[in-house]
């Protein structure tokens, strides 16, 4: 996030490089690093003549620098923008001729998504040295919830911890998804609300109670009717509530308890860091802990592969979905 900024307020600064290679398996960043110099390099009036937006899959390496190598007409400058150039991948090495020499004229800007370029390459070379190349890469779920919160609050806006927990429960780490519906948020609220997991529940439609972070809450706590109440809704909605999502979700949680227990140092901030949590949850594995000594924990992590199997499948003799999670329940409370 930061990085991407850094290339956005330099481009606002005037320092603005002849190519941009934007690659890597995390389009938000491309998208935003994109739109913004489809929108502001060149006026309404230069964009009509200056401005092109080419999509891999429709041309060839030898269009990109046909285009590139053109003057601008009337104006300091020309705009070539390439998306989905990770269709062009086969042939990206022939851009390395052009970006040997780029024209000082042209803004050439390479949208290669879900793709990076082998950094051994001559083109990825010529192209950090004459231009730039930025990877975006996947934030990891654990990282999301911060994200999140830096994001609203750059909308105004403020967020429970909860309510930043349950967007990635439900959405996981798709910025672009979680992105629309905190611009949603920002519609809806003044500036200074503080989201909370109400606020989630009846403008996005994630239930504050019935989800699988409650569940994972249910079982830290003990709490068993909590727990079977959660099992009971995710049984009479199967499709909103797979049980390969949420034996995923237990599974890393009773990992987590594992390592909390090997821990030698369990001050909350090592506790956050070795866990990759935010420090506001480690209260909850700190209770989990007293609740299941490192004996049940191996015991259930090992239950947890049979009921994966078998919601795959495997040895399940036809079982539904709530009837494994409820036989789950009994492995983790007996």
């Amino acid at each position: 996030m930061d990085e991407a900024v850094k290339i956005v307020n330099d481009i606002k600064a005037g320092n603005i490089k002849p190519i941009y290679f934007l690659m890597g398996d995390e389009p938000y960043y491309i998208d935003i690093i994109t739109e913004y110099i489809e929108n502001n390099l060149l006026s309404e009036d230069e964009k009509g003549f200056n401005q092109m937006v080419l999509y891999g899959r429709d041309v060839t390496v030898e269009d990109v620098i046909g285009h590139a190598k053109r003057y601008p007409m009337m104006a300091e400058r020309q705009v070539v923008i390439v998306r989905e150039a990770q269709e062009l991948s086969r042939h990206i090495d022939k851009l390395d001729a052009y970006a040997e020499n780029p024209q000082p004229t042209t803004v050439l800007v390479m949208a290669y998504k879900y793709k990076t370029l082998d950094k051994r390459k001559k083109v990825t070379k010529v192209l950090e040295k004459n231009g730039l190349v930025f990877e975006s890469k996947k934030l990891y779920e654990n990282q999301v919830a911060t994200w999140i919160t830096r994001v609203i609050q750059g909308k105004g806006l403020g967020i429970e911890p909860k309510a930043a927990a349950m967007l990635v429960e439900f959405l996981g780490n798709d910025l672009s998804r979680i992105s629309n519906e905190l611009d949603k948020l920002k519609i809806i609220f003044p500036k200074g609300h503080t989201v909370t997991a109400k606020d989630i529940e009846v403008n996005i439609g994630i239930s504050k109670d019935y989800n699988n972070f409650e569940l994972r809450t249910a079982i830290g706590e003990r709490n068993q009717l909590k727990a079977y109440r959660i099992a009971d809704y995710f049984a009479q909605n199967p499709k909103d509530n797979p049980i390969v999502v949420t034996t995923a979700m237990v599974f890393s949680f009773f990992t987590q308890l594992l390592q909390y227990h090997g821990l030698k140092d369990k001050s909350q901030g090592n506790v956050a860091k070795t866990l990759r949590v935010s420090p506001f949850f480690v209260k909850d594995y700190e209770l989990a802990a007293r609740n299941f000594p490192m004996k049940k924990v191996s015991a259930v992590v090992a239950k947890l592969r049979d009921v994966d199997a078998k919601s795959k499948g495997v040895g399940a003799n036809n079982m539904s979905q709530g009837d494994l999670l409820k036989e789950l329940l009994v492995t983790i409370f007996n």
